[in-house]
């Protein structure tokens, strides 16, 4: 089984952390990376994003992910 990696940050002024797989994690990476960013910023633009707040932060995560996948 895959074992997923959690990272930590803070949002809105709270911590929260996020458990996903290390391949999400490293598309996030290049994704920040690219957009001149760090992770957290990164991670923080994609929370905010979110047009379904009922959405949880790690599928809204693993879905810029993918969609940079899929661009590259």
């Amino acid at each position: 089984p895959r074992h997923l990696i959690k990272r930590s940050f803070r949002l809105a002024g709270h911590a929260t952390s996020v458990a996903l797989e290390a391949e999400f994690w490293v598309e996030l990476e290049a994704l920040a990376q690219e957009n001149g960013q760090s992770l957290a910023a990164l991670v923080v633009s994609v929370d905010e994003a979110r047009a379904d707040q009922g959405l949880p932060l790690a599928s809204a995560l693993r879905l810029a992910a993918l969609a940079h996948a899929r661009a590259v």
